[in-house]
């Protein structure tokens, strides 16, 4: 036998039984990845105002996100075909819950566990479910009873082609409301699926406003009430005798979004807030892209009749009339103010006026400009105590060219926001 020869044998046979355990597991994980939903898929919410819904496919939806229940990678583990059912009567929002698969992990391998979806959505959705398709059914029956929640501020209307007009009303509910806890609790399970940030509130504190949108629809002759969207606020103390208002939670439920009622929301509430003397102004925590258009557009159909917001003084600038004026009539704060100068302004201004077009950039540039302002005095101080090399590293950061060009860049995305806003404020003329 040629030296080395056994030990080559040996080491091909281990290569050859290596390679045999690999193509095993990865043949496993293969087979183990079938047992994973995307929960955003497998998850369906409806909406529930007659027995047919339930079974109806074009009344259901899905949420945006289930990170928090499910992980970052949204995945629920050990089951095919998975379908986790969470139905809603439309106003009371009593609950169906289910759970549904065509095979389970544990059918197939020993000694692996799948997720306990369950348990995981039990954790959100409060007590009082139901697992039974036909009570759930009869719970419809109910529906006549329901009435809105606490006092009417503002009732509207949305004109449809196809369907016609509809109805709908804005209430201000507080926790002390009979049957509110309750349903506020499984109002609240939708922020989950629709916010990506979501978490749930401490109702119990009498600080908290909660507004509150209803459908008036017709049934058999009745009128009932279909839940449309909601918005919590938090009235924080301002020494030594104000509060200021701070919008926490809005959400407009996804079948009707898209029909103008989160700005119907808003404005209403503000126009609550406006009544209070002790209100310094209104603000926001952590607002989303989407809630800063929304308010941008309500703050602009507010202010656009104010005298120190009339087109003559746009012009002028940026002034401490518009600011006080917006203050004491709108409890609007002079950050949101100065937003809806910009818009208003750009509304007024001829942007085909090469000179006026220069000002109004100017304009909000200088705004614009400030956190660039700011590094330059960082960088001022950085001279003062950094070694060259280091500097050198925080300059290439700073750089004076990338600045204006970053600076272009904000520009032209502000102007394009506001003019979308200046479009949906000519169709509300």
């Amino acid at each position: 036998m040629l030296p080395g020869y056994h030990n080559r044998q040996c080491v091909c046979v281990l290569v050859q039984g290596l390679d045999f355990k690999l193509h095993a597991l990865n043949t496993m994980e293969k087979k183990l990845a079938e047992y994973k939903c995307d929960t955003n898929e497998a998850i369906s919410l409806k909406l529930v105002r007659f027995p047919e819904d339930v079974e109806d496919d074009g009344t259901t939806f899905h949420p945006e996100y289930s990170h928090q229940i499910f992980g970052d990678d949204e995945v629920a583990f050990g089951y095919k075909g998975l379908q986790i059912q969470l139905f809603y009567t439309a106003g009371n929002l009593s609950t169906l819950f289910k759970v549904k698969y065509s095979s389970k992990v544990t059918e197939t391998f020993d000694c692996v566990e799948p997720d306990d979806v369950e348990g995981k959505i039990r954790e959100i959705v409060p007590a009082g479910f139901t697992y039974n398709t036909d009570d759930f059914i009869s719970l419809l029956e109910k529906e006549a009873n329901f009435k809105p929640f606490g006092t009417l501020l503002h009732t509207y209307t949305v004109h449809s082609e196809e369907a016609g007009e509809f109805t709908y009303q804005i209430h201000k509910a507080d926790i002390a409301c009979p049957g509110f806890q309750e349903y506020h609790e499984r109002l609240q399970t939708f922020l989950m699926w629709f916010i990506e940030t979501a978490s749930f509130i401490d109702a119990d504190d009498d600080r908290w406003d909660f507004f509150l949108v209803f459908e008036k629809y017709n049934k058999d002759g009745e009128t009932l009430y279909a839940t449309v969207g909601y918005m919590t606020v938090y009235n924080y103390y301002v020494y030594p005798d104000k509060t200021r208002p701070r919008v926490s939670q809005m959400l407009i439920l996804p079948p009707f979004q898209g029909e103008g009622h989160g700005a119907q929301l808003l404005e209403a509430v503000h126009r609550f807030y406006c009544g209070l003397p002790k209100v310094q102004d209104i603000t926001a925590e952590d607002p989303s892209e989407n809630y800063v258009k929304l308010r941008d557009f309500v703050l602009a159909k507010l202010c656009q009749g104010l005298p120190s917001f009339a087109a003559d003084k746009l012009h002028l600038g940026f002034s401490a009339d518009m600011v006080k004026e917006a203050q004491e009539k709108l409890k609007i704060n002079k950050k949101h103010a100065r937003r809806v100068y910009e818009i208003l302004r750009l509304r007024a201004t001829d942007m085909s006026d090469e000179v006026k077009a220069r000002e109004y950039r100017l304009e909000v540039k200088k705004r614009l400009f400030g956190p660039y302002r700011k590094n330059q005095r960082e960088l001022a101080k950085m001279r003062k105590c950094l070694r060259p090399e280091e500097l050198v590293s925080h300059m290439g950061q700073m750089d004076t060219q990338t600045q204006h060009e970053e600076l272009e860049k904000s520009y032209q995305v502000v102007v394009e926001g506001y003019r979308r806003i200046i479009e949906r404020l000519a169709t509300q003329a």
